[in-house]
């Protein structure tokens, strides 16, 4: 008999025996405590699938009405869990990282990515602690400044070869082709089509696999997930390895020695208090942290960036406004630069509202590291904890009429504490802000001063990472000149 045909056959019934021999009277499903209203689901797989088709912003909408605005209990990807919700469930995990949570997140996302040496290791320790800061340091905006002149070259380029000679384009396809090289390019120097066409083979394999159904059996996409990660490892290893040498050779010794280089550079002098260097695995680790970020995060909210501008044409004519004024500004064929991007005031507002309505990171997860209250309930040490930013973007307590694509919301200071929160917060914000930020809104810049947009399909599916069907195809009206 086929395997997958058994595999179908026996799961059900499985799952049927289970159920019924591990029904038992539970206490509001926890050890007698006060824990937070909500169901555990069904055994073994508790709420996974409803929450897999239902999509996360309904899932858990559904459960702040049914049990309670501010914190329920489920059970996702085999752990019992507290999804925090609002703007103070935010606060309390965004402050008290290390203190009452640490970072946390499912097996099935840490098998694609990491060496099996980290797939189960401690969540946080020093040297994690160390990478973390050092990730910060490097992408902070003083650093990132110097690339801005890389970034437009880039997009020029990209804009020229892939965009300028087509009627219609698949934006998110051709967007995570650019985000991706720009990535390379950064991190790690890598610039050779070859080389890149090889990473971007094994990492979308990764990508296209590592939110499917966590099957590790041969043909499907979290096998092919698995093995994507093992072959994307083996090329970043070999690439870090090979540029610690020469930097030994080349006697860098300090973080100005490396000014102007890229991050994989200034990652391999980064110390411990100790003095010790980070090893290749640790600094693979962020690496591939850093280029899942870009593939999909980035190039999704740029997608749909360029979705909103085809929509509506008012969003659009003030966009383009703001950045033919910073294009006349320049001499012909001059670069942008820091002082360009600060200019550039009306389209960060339009990025924000894009990340208000289609956050692309749905959020996060921590592991509760000791007992503590939260809304009148207690959260027990052990459990897994997950926060969305959708609880609080699409609530109209804190933006009114919130299905309204309106970027004058971000004007001035209105925004209250932990209801925007497209990055996170706390020590967990996401690093690469600001390093998404600059990406984006050169890149508008070098569409918007080209091209007007229109939209041909209106149609669209959404995954973990929201990510527009067929990366939204938008038929390009060049500029007269």
């Amino acid at each position: 008999m086929n395997p997958y045909i058994l595999v179908l056959l026996i799961l059900p019934i499985s799952l049927f025996f289970v159920f019924f021999i591990s029904r038992k009277p539970e206490k509001n499903g926890c050890s007698n405590v006060n824990c937070p209203p909500g169901s555990r689901g069904w055994p073994l797989v508790g709420e996974s699938i409803r929450y897999a088709l239902l999509g996360p912003q309904k899932f858990i909408d559904e459960r702040m009405e049914k049990y309670s605005p501010n914190v329920f209990k489920t059970n996702l990807f085999g752990e019992k869990m507290a999804v925090f919700c609002g703007p103070e469930g935010n606060k309390i995990l965004f402050t008290n990282e290390n203190k009452l949570v640490r970072s946390w997140w499912p097996l099935f996302v840490r098998r694609p990515l990491y060496d099996p040496e980290f797939v189960e290791a401690a969540p946080v320790d020093e040297t994690t602690a160390v990478m973390l800061s050092s990730v910060h340091t490097i992408l902070k905006i003083e650093v990132l400044k110097e690339y801005i002149r890389t970034m437009d070259s880039m997009a020029r380029e990209h804009v020229e070869s892939d965009w300028a000679s087509k009627e219609v384009v698949s934006a998110l396809l051709l967007l995570r082709k650019y985000t991706f090289n720009l990535s390379c390019r950064l991190f790690m120097n890598v610039v050779s089509d070859e080389h890149v066409t090889k990473l971007a083979k094994h990492f979308a394999s990764v990508a296209n696999g590592i939110y499917s159904v966590p099957l590790d059996l041969p043909g499907t996409a979290y096998n092919g997930a698995i093995k994507g990660g093992i072959l994307l490892r083996k090329e970043l290893m070999k690439i870090i390895t090979e540029r610690r040498d020469a930097m030994l050779l080349e006697n860098y010794s300090n973080e100005k020695s490396v000014t102007g280089q890229d991050f994989l550079s200034r990652l391999l002098l980064v110390t411990d208090k100790n003095g010790n260097f980070m090893r290749p695995k640790e600094i693979c680790n962020n690496i591939i942290g850093l280029l899942l970020a870009s593939f999909e995060t980035t190039s999704a909210a740029a997608t749909f960036v360029l979705k909103y501008l085809a929509e509506l044409p008012h969003i659009y004519n003030e966009v383009y406004k703001e950045q033919m004024e910073i294009a006349n500004s320049k001499k012909e064929k001059e670069l942008l630069n820091w002082e360009d991007v600060l200019k550039m005031k009306y389209s960060w507002n339009v990025l924000c509202e894009v990340l208000r309505l289609h956050p692309t990171g749905n959020g996060a997860f921590r592991e509760v590291i000791t007992d503590f209250n939260f809304a009148g309930f207690t959260i027990q040490k052990g459990m897994k904890t997950h926060w969305t930013a959708y609880t609080t973007h699409m609530n109209p307590e804190y933006f009114p009429d919130p299905e309204k694509f309106d970027p004058s919301r971000f004007e001035g200071n209105r925004i209250a504490p932990y209801t925007y929160v497209p990055f996170g917060g706390g020590r967990r914000m996401c690093p690469g802000k600001e390093y998404g930020r600059l990406e984006i809104l050169v890149f508008m810049h070098n569409i918007v001063t080209n091209f007007r947009l229109e939209k041909v399909s209106p149609k669209k599916i959404l995954y973990v990472y929201p990510s527009p069907m067929k990366g939204v195809l938008l038929r390009l009206i060049p500029h007269k000149k």
